[in-house]
């Protein structure tokens, strides 16, 4: 008999996911177990294993496209069923009674607002689209839907925040990141397409978001790394018995911590739905991890109430977990800070991109021996940049420079910030 599996319901709010890729293909024998199907939600990546032992008859969820929870993804052949053998079948879209299944998953009530309606009275908008309107202060119980079966897109309501949605040609105006008409992208033969989805297409929207809301501005500062690279060194050996990996990275998350203690609006989200501006208590510190499918960031929770050592281990293992797409939704979700740091590559500059909802990144660059002026000689110092951007909606730039001046004097000296751990 046939057996349609239809995606579960995972939680949290969760109403749909992203089909990132089929393990499996029509026509192809699978066991019970066996991995099907990778789907993501938000920056989260899970493999959804096959229910039943059997045939795959026909896959109706497509790669790259949004696939609501209920709704039926696959439809499997069971083994021993007197059925004959499957041909291959014509991959599907969901029927749009399918698409509106996802409109009756029942949210929390913080994220309900006010929707158009459409057949059955429910909206049909995604999580995305849904915040997007939030973020802009937009009530979508006043704009029209444009999307498929009367979805509401992104489109839509950047229109309605401009005041441009159905004027016309006035709508061209309206900063777009997905031009809902694109002109074609010339390509030569030897060019190769690969498909814009998953978490690459995830990181695009976040980052469009966060630049499109973020008042952005970065200030950068040098420091002096040297005394704490005679510590790390001397630390290196008690860290590797205990088999820790010990980086310069645990100190720096030690020092914001005590910074965002002292300075709380650099630990702060904009509440833009009401308008109000949440101090942080918790310190969880995300830090950017890059990985093959892009870049994701593992947070850590509560590392103001951890050790060096344990910071340096649960850095490890998050970021591990993070690069073999193994990283749970809540290992990926939650930071209040995030710190980005490309190691090695560190460079001398940049201008990292806020962590939306967050108000400040810190950027964290090489450290190389460099000559300074120290009480008027000239001597060899291990020199390091830091840069910091800041939504200056929410920070003042005087803020944000005494909050790096001050994890940049415990950077240099580690008693200081040894006095400052809880």
């Amino acid at each position: 008999m046939a057996f349609e599996f239809r995606l579960p319901d995972i939680g949290e709010g969760v109403v749909e996911g992203e089909v990132v890729k089929w393990l499996v293909k029509t026509g192809e024998q699978v066991r019970e177990d066996q991995p099907m199907v990778e789907v993501m939600t938000d920056k989260a990546t899970v493999e959804i294993p096959s229910p039943r032992a059997g045939v795959i008859k026909e896959i109706r969820a497509l790669e790259g496209k949004l696939c609501a929870v209920g709704a039926v993804m696959v439809v499997i052949e069971e083994a021993g069923a007197a059925a004959k053998a499957p041909s291959p079948a014509v991959e599907k879209q969901p029927t749009a009674r399918e698409e509106r299944q996802f409109a009756d998953h029942k949210l929390p009530a913080a994220n309900v607002i006010a929707m158009p309606r459409v057949e059955g009275g429910k909206v049909l908008a995604t999580p995305a689209t849904r915040k997007l309107a939030r973020d802009l202060g937009v009530d979508l119980g006043t704009i029209a839907a444009s999307g498929p079966n009367g979805r509401v897109t992104h489109d839509d309501v950047r229109a309605a925040a401009d005041g441009t949605q159905g004027h016309g040609a006035a709508q061209a105006a309206v900063p777009l990141l997905y031009n809902p008409a694109p002109a074609p992208v010339h390509a030569e033969a030897a060019d190769e397409r690969v498909p814009f989805r998953g978490v690459r297409k995830k990181i695009a929207e976040n980052m469009h978001r966060s630049r499109q809301t973020a008042a952005h501005f970065t200030y950068v500062e040098e420091c002096d790394m040297t005394e704490l690279v005679g510590l790390r060194k001397r630390a290196k050996a008690r860290a590797e018995e205990r088999g820790i990996k010990l980086s310069f990275l645990p100190f720096i998350v030690k020092a914001v911590c005590a910074g965002l203690k002292k300075f709380p609006i650099v630990n702060a989200t904009l509440d833009e739905a009401k308008q109000e501006i949440v101090l942080r208590k918790r310190c969880h510190i995300g830090v950017a991890a890059a990985t093959a499918e892009g870049l994701v960031v593992p947070v850590l929770k509560d590392a103001e109430l951890r050790s060096l050592f344990d910071i340096a281990r649960s850095l490890d293992e998050l970021s591990e977990r993070a690069r073999t797409g193994k990283a749970s939704r809540d290992e990926l979700t939650g930071s209040t800070f995030t710190i980005s740091s490309l190691g090695t590559l560190g460079g001398v500059l940049a201008t990292p991109i806020i962590n939306y909802p967050e108000v400040a990144i810190l950027g964290v660059h090489k450290i190389k021996p460099s000559a300074v002026v120290r009480d008027g000689q000239i001597v060899i110092r291990e020199m390091m940049n830091l840069s910091i951007s800041l939504d200056h909606r929410i920070v003042d730039g005087y803020q944000g420079a005494q909050f790096l001046q001050h994890v940049i004097e415990l950077l240099q000296d580690p008693t200081l910030m040894f006095m400052e751990m809880v």
